[in-house]
């Protein structure tokens, strides 16, 4: 359904708090007309960190082969195990959301989960289209963090499907954290008062 109000998770990471880019990101999502209806600034606990990323050895194996299909395809050479190059990402991942502090918030909007994904682009710095969060602000690239065996800085974590989202923003916020509110916006295009 095209007009679905849904929700789901913006993390602002380490880097855009650093980068003092919070503002403009929370006003770009503002501006499409997408309502805040959680937020708040805090450190994940590693501990945290891991269960957000949630892996089974399954899902180390598949980002570990994703990372080597990606290398294979741009003519670099990669023996690596597959689980245990899934377990360095997750790692890097992991150190990467508790090095500093983050801003979390729900969004809310009709379809927000592909409006807020396609608004930051792609994981990839470099496949992201300009006008983009991610094409606009990230100096950074899979190929840079390798060298530097991290994490890639790319400004914002945003979940990728409504399922996710779901589970995303159960872990990262109470019921009583969640404040679901109707603005004229809502009025005007679904001609009626939303109901929660």
């Amino acid at each position: 359904m095209d007009n679905e109000i849904q929700r789901t998770l913006v993390v602002l990471k380490p880097d855009a708090i650093q980068r003092n880019l919070a503002g403009e990101i929370i006003s770009r999502f503002e501006r499409v007309g997408l309502k805040i209806i959680a937020m708040k600034l805090f450190v994940p606990s590693k501990e945290f960190a891991r269960k957000h990323y949630a892996p089974t050895e399954e899902e180390y194996t598949n980002i570990g082969q994703r990372s080597i299909n990606g290398k294979l395809k741009k003519g670099v050479e990669c023996t690596d195990d597959p689980t245990e190059l899934g377990h360095r990402i997750i790692d890097g991942l992991v150190n990467f959301l508790n090095s500093g502090p983050v801003i979390a918030m729900v969004l809310e909007g009709g379809v927000a989960v592909k409006i807020v994904r396609k608004m930051v682009g792609s994981t990839e710095p470099l496949q992201s289209d300009m006008g983009t969060i991610r094409g606009d602000f990230t100096l950074d690239s899979y190929e840079l963090a390798d060298s530097s065996n991290r994490a890639v800085r790319n400004l914002v974590h945003a979940s990728d499907s409504p399922e996710t989202a779901k589970r995303e923003i159960a872990q990262w916020f109470s019921e009583d954290e969640i404040f679901p509110y109707t603005n004229s916006r809502d009025i005007a295009l679904y001609s009626t008062e939303l109901k929660y």
